[in-house]
């Protein structure tokens, strides 16, 4: 019997296709085309987030997500499909979110990968799924390269890093301009490319940085570098660090008696988890970028109601309040727009559709902000505002 068992395993196993071997015979110009994870019903998708190590508060990210793709299915799914979302941890690991972003193709047989979390994550996966051709759309991370031809499967969602750095840039160069500038970074493709844009944006202007402190993401803390930037006097601190490390700048700066500069936040750090790590009181009159509504400042906005009620229902172990739930519901909106508009059921099809986004509306941005890509154009959003915390909470400046 063990034997029989055994045969009946390996029979079942080789009659099982592989994940490029659902190719399209039909319709007309969609045919060779791939659809592994696609049918008519239902579609799959998978996800890769550090639910674990140092970066483990934007596992929230796949909570909104997960919320936004339940909540469709409840209203007959997306384009008619069922959305499975499959979410899958890499400790924030680039070597291990290869191994996932491989386990969800080769053996889950998912349809996209739809977000990997982090620049070192996503760009340790972006070759594999150019070569595999599954799109890897919408990715969590800021980082330029996600718009580099050479990569066609791979497409970014958020502002880039180079772009908000832009934005601190010119509201100092309007606000302080002849600043002096101390910054932290994280010693990786993000912190190095926030901080070279923001160098560059403020080149042959009077805004000048003066001290740099770089750390690594295994680090246990940053006291060491916030020292020595408080030696440099600067009157302006840029904070680019994940939520951990940049929960530790906030309170070492908060602590200080003798150094009070203004203090940037860099957007993917500002989460519910660093709030709640130094209290309200440390972020008064910290200045941070955003493009899609706070939870908390919008709660009356028709569209934030319906992502705070599915929240509550669909994954009650959420935090309708965090910015970074909300994040993921946004982006998850903005997959749903790409598979909506495919012309070819098939992954080819989803790419092209993600490329080809032309204004599309989604309530949880900001009013004003779009979501658009077209050709020459990879990036689908492009603006932020600038936001000053403060008695209730991220004020528009």
């Amino acid at each position: 019997m063990r034997r029989l068992a055994l045969v009946a395993l390996l029979l079942v196993s080789a009659c099982r296709p592989t994940s490029a071997e659902v190719v399209l015979s039909g319709p007309a110009g969609c045919a060779g085309q791939h659809a592994d994870g696609l049918t008519p019903a239902t579609v799959r998708v998978g996800g890769v987030y550090p639910l674990s190590g140092p970066a483990s508060a934007y596992g929230a990210v796949a909570q909104g997500v997960s919320a936004y793709f339940a909540w469709a299915n409840t209203r007959g799914g997306v384009a008619g499909r069922q959305v499975e979302f499959l979410v899958r941890d890499d400790g924030y690991q680039p070597a291990r979110a290869v191994e996932e972003a491989r386990r969800l193709v080769d053996s889950d047989r998912v349809f996209a990968l739809f977000q990997t979390l982090g620049t070192p994550s996503t760009a340790a996966v972006r070759a594999y799924a150019d070569r595999r051709k599954v799109p890897q759309l919408f990715v969590a991370s800021g980082a330029s390269e996600w718009g580099d031809a050479a990569y066609p499967w791979t497409i970014g969602f958020q502002p880039t890093y180079a772009a908000e750095a832009r934005v601190y840039a010119r509201h100092l160069l309007r606000t302080r301009p002849h600043a002096t500038v101390a910054v932290l970074y994280q010693n990786d493709d993000f912190g190095r490319e926030l901080l070279t844009a923001f160098e560059d944006a403020v080149a042959g202007t009077g805004v000048q940085v003066v001290a740099r402190r770089g750390y690594e993401v295994m680090d246990a803390d940053v006291q060491a570098q916030m020292a020595g930037l408080a030696e440099s006097g600067a009157g302006v601190f840029l904070n680019v660090g994940t939520p951990k490390f940049a929960a530790q700048a906030l309170a070492a700066d908060a602590a200080m008696t003798t150094w009070n500069p203004l203090h940037l936040l860099n957007g993917v750090a500002n989460t519910p988890s660093v709030i709640a790590a130094v209290g309200p009181a440390a972020l008064r009159d910290v200045l941070t970028t955003g493009f899609y509504k706070d939870p908390v400042t919008w709660e009356t906005d028709p569209d934030v109601r319906t992502f705070v009620s599915a929240v509550r229902r669909h994954v009650p172990d959420a935090d309708p309040a965090s910015s970074q739930v909300m994040f993921g519901w946004t982006s998850a909106a903005a997959f749903a727009a790409a598979l909506e508009r495919m012309e070819c059921p098939s992954r080819e099809g989803l790419m092209a559709a993600a490329r080809d986004l032309r204004d599309v509306e989604i309530g949880t941005l900001l009013p004003g902000i779009t979501v658009s890509t077209g050709p020459g154009d990879p990036y689908p959003v492009e603006d932020l505002r600038v936001f000053r915390f403060g008695d209730s909470g991220w004020e528009a400046v």
